[in-house]
């Protein structure tokens, strides 16, 4: 099999003849135990030297000191916790491959493997909440769409709450979250949002402030990067470690501000606003180990050499729940 690895071996030689290439333009792309290999693998089979001739340009040496440390944290993963994903399309896994990404990618840094437990929140509302999800060390409700299965990602929530799961709300995820806290602690007890039930007499989230129903609902959307002010003291300044965040968006239904006072009267934190106050953007609970809301979608900027804070955050505190 050496000739097979060797520029100078009879495959690459014959490669590049029936090819019309040069040698060393033929690159072997092995099958790799980890996706995130592959950079070094085409590095090291000079792909970046074969191009920059190709395209007559000059750069300096390709450095990947920060990727290979990341490789290294990535197999030197010791132990495993279990994420609940709880969601509407968890038979097509797809659906949430930027969440789950994210979640891998603070696994490596946190140093434990993410296992992915897929919960099917529609088949949660007749399931025993506490028996599908005690075995679960955190857990995450994604973003989504509609009102079916929602009664299930609520029970997860109130599951999570009460139960001190730590737990990450992403977008539809924040949203149940105010919900489940304003029927169990804040005492209203038809709590819902205007996207599930339009005829609902406390919508705790509703549209966002100027829009209505009537309007084209692709006008409507909340979509992009919008800043976001941090309340010193809090779990999300903890874990971004700033008073000032960007992070992007795509929903169309808000936390309605007639219910602020009241919730945070009971407990709920506003931690993240809107720069001139109007809009929440991130709620959380102060005695919890690891309880967060967010109206953005984190897991699109995370990355595997910089994972997203807030997975990260998730993934620590679901690993102090393991140990």
């Amino acid at each position: 099999m050496k000739e097979n690895k060797e520029h100078g071996g009879t495959i690459f030689e014959k490669i590049s003849l029936f090819c019309n290439v040069p040698v060393d333009c033929v690159i072997e792309n092995r099958t790799l135990p980890n996706l995130y290999q592959a950079p070094v693998m085409l590095e090291e089979a000079g792909l970046s030297k074969v191009v920059l001739r190709g395209l007559n340009l000059e750069a300096g040496e390709c450095d990947l000191t920060e990727w290979s440390h990341m490789l290294e944290k990535i197999q030197n993963q010791n132990g495993t916790v279990t994420i609940a994903l709880v969601g509407k399309y968890v038979q097509l896994h797809d659906a949430y491959l930027s969440v789950v990404e994210a979640l891998h990618h603070a696994g490596a840094w946190a140093g434990v493997n993410v296992k992915i437990k897929w919960v099917d929140s529609e088949k949660l509302e007749t399931q025993d909440v506490a028996q599908e999800l005690k075995d679960a060390d955190g857990i995450l409700i994604p973003g989504g769409f509609g009102n079916r299965g929602i009664e299930g990602m609520i029970s997860a929530a109130e599951f999570a709450r009460a139960n001190k799961k730590p737990y990450l709300g992403i977008c539809l995820g924040m949203q149940i979250a105010v919900i489940e806290f304003a029927r169990h602690i804040g005492g209203i007890r038809d709590a819902n949002s205007g996207e599930f039930d339009e005829n609902c007499q406390n919508k705790v989230i509703d549209f966002m402030p100027g829009q209505s129903d009537e309007i084209n609902k692709g006008g409507t959307l909340r979509l992009g990067s919008y800043p976001c002010m941090i309340t010193a003291g809090t779990r999300m300044e903890e874990c971004y470690g700033a008073q000032e965040i960007a992070e992007r968006h795509r929903h169309r239904y808000e936390f309605n501000n007639d219910y602020r006072e009241v919730l945070t009267e009971k407990g709920l934190v506003i931690s993240g606003l809107s720069p001139d106050g109007q809009l929440v953007e991130t709620v959380e609970l102060a005695d919890h180990p690891y309880f967060v809301g967010v109206q953005f979608h984190p897991e699109f900027k995370s990355r595997p050499n910089r994972p997203h804070p807030l997975f990260l955050g998730l993934v620590n505190a679901a690993k102090q729940e393991n140990s």
